[in-house]
């Protein structure tokens, strides 16, 4: 069913994606730091899905 604000409803999903992106690099970096390797890997996996699903979003902007 479509709803009126529609641009408005893609705008939050975006920053809730970019806030996802936010939160992985922090992970990454904690992971880094600790010197968890599999932390590591899976931290990289989650920064790397987070990208691919925001990529629609913005190639739809464009």
């Amino acid at each position: 069913m479509a709803t009126e604000g529609g641009g408005k409803n893609r705008k939050y999903e975006i920053w809730g994606w970019s806030l996802f992106i936010v939160s992985a690099v922090f992970f990454v970096a904690s992971t880094a730091i600790s010197g968890d390797i599999p932390g590591l890997f899976g931290s990289l996996f989650f920064l790397a899905a987070c990208i691919v699903f925001l990529v629609p979003y913005l190639r739809s902007a464009e």
